[in-house]
């Protein structure tokens, strides 16, 4: 069993997580990154990024081995999985990606290496232990315990947030028995100075892991729960929000469109579970029902807005956030479709996506030069930094006569309008 800095290690899938966490990790250990997109890595080796989680500079000047190759990740001394963890059509766990990387690492692991299979995915407790170690097992004719050994590590990617990365968040830690967790430990706390810790079990660590987002999605439901009801008086949720947060120990998140591959993912696994242990949970559903459903509410009241009028839609941003590429569980998407079929003609922008992906994944057109003509409606529905920057005269220039600026984060509040826009927000 290799430990220290000579033990060679195998981060599987370089998307929003991986790729950061190989990156760190090559600083201090032989390090092979491995992706099963061939694109992806060609892409890589050429030192672009497309997630833009790493930087061209880091990325160039990395020891890392970059690979679609299993030939070049077998017989590792440490696997670190980092696919990702959707829901199905039913909102219900797919573990098709990360049963599938599980395949693929037991067919890279060999006798007499030790190896330590770690997963960040996020998962529900009990998935490492129960399904993916005998699937390792089933796969590769080993032992889990005596020729591997398994270990859990959630991952806490922030995607666009260059304050909390890698190397500098608290890592949460388990291993099957305490020499692998001090194995584990060691590693981690190599790559960050905030330093690793010790989880009292594999499914603690998983536990953790899927309440911390469960526990987001259940404050901001209760914010678009509160921002509706606002709306029923004619008050802004900002200015609520800003009154209320002069109390010391009041919570300050903000109401908005819940997508993304974590928050409006993970406490699905939680109720997964839940329900198959005989328990109805019943606040985290309520939370995921109404954040699933604001995007219909945003829709709906700018067509009330309107008076009914049909008319033709701006869309500022379609990422899940700002600042990020990201397209993943965008709802968006569904602000849109909703507008749609309440008659209005909607064009979409956003600085960052990929218009290609928007296509594949939502049948969608971006229009690069949606930005040099007018709308009746224009909808701030992504803050990123472009549009925070537009002057008064650039948003002016989009809004038609008598025309709606729906500003959904209220990032040009400060911003004076004359009259004739007719301004709305949460």
């Amino acid at each position: 069993m290799a430990s220290g800095s000579d033990q060679h290690i195998v981060v599987v899938g370089l998307g929003y997580v991986g790729l950061p966490l190989a990156v760190a990790l090559a600083r201090h250990f032989p390090t092979t990154g491995f992706d099963i997109d061939p694109g992806r890595i060609a892409e890589l080796q050429r030192g672009h990024d497309r997630t833009r989680e790493v930087e061209p500079h880091a990325l160039a000047t990395s020891s890392i081995t970059l690979t679609a190759s299993t030939d070049k990740a077998s017989g590792a001394d440490v696997y670190i999985v980092t696919v990702p963890t959707p829901v199905d059509n039913a909102n219900r766990p797919d573990l098709g990606p990360v049963m599938a990387a599980t395949r693929t690492v037991a067919g890279l692991l060999r006798p007499g290496r030790n190896a330590i299979v770690i997963y960040e995915s996020t998962v529900y407790p009990g998935v490492t232990e129960d399904l993916c170690g005998p699937e390792l097992e089933r796969i590769s004719g080993l032992t889990r315990g005596i020729d591997f050994f398994l270990g859990y590590s959630p991952e806490r990617i922030n995607p666009g947030d260059r304050e909390h990365t890698v190397e500098r968040i608290i890592k949460v830690v388990a291993g099957e028995n305490p020499v692998v967790l001090d194995r584990i430990a060691d590693m981690y706390g190599r790559i960050t100075s905030a330093g690793a810790f010790r989880a009292a079990s594999i499914k603690t660590a998983e536990a953790a892991k899927v309440i911390e987002n469960a526990q987001r999605d259940i404050n901001i439901a209760f914010m678009n729960e509160i921002t509706q009801i606002f709306a029923k008086l004619d008050l802004s949720i900002w200015d609520v929000l800003e009154a209320a947060g002069t109390k010391w120990n009041f919570l300050r998140f903000q109401p908005g469109l819940v997508g993304g591959h974590c928050i409006g993912v993970d406490p699905y696994y939680l109720a997964h579970v839940a329900q198959n242990l005989g328990h109805s949970p019943e606040v985290i559903l309520a939370g995921r029902s109404i954040n699933d459903s604001m995007a219909i509410w945003v829709a709906d009241a700018i067509h009330s807005r309107r008076k009914s009028r049909m008319g033709s839609v701006l869309i500022l941003g379609v990422t899940f956030k700002e600042d990020v590429p990201d397209l993943r569980n965008s709802k968006v998407f569904d602000v849109v479709r909703r507008l749609e079929w309440l008659g209005h003609e909607v064009t979409l922008h956003d600085p960052l996506a990929n218009a290609e992906e928007a296509r594949h994944e939502y049948g969608a057109t971006l229009t690069p030069t949606a930005l040099d003509r007018q709308y009746d409606v224009v909808v701030a529905t992504v803050p990123h930094r472009q549009y925070k920057d537009f002057d008064r005269a650039t948003i002016e220039r989009l809004v038609a006569p008598d025309g709606l600026l729906a500003d959904l984060k209220a990032i040009w509040r400060d911003k004076p309008f004359p009259a004739s826009v007719d301004r709305w927000t949460l």
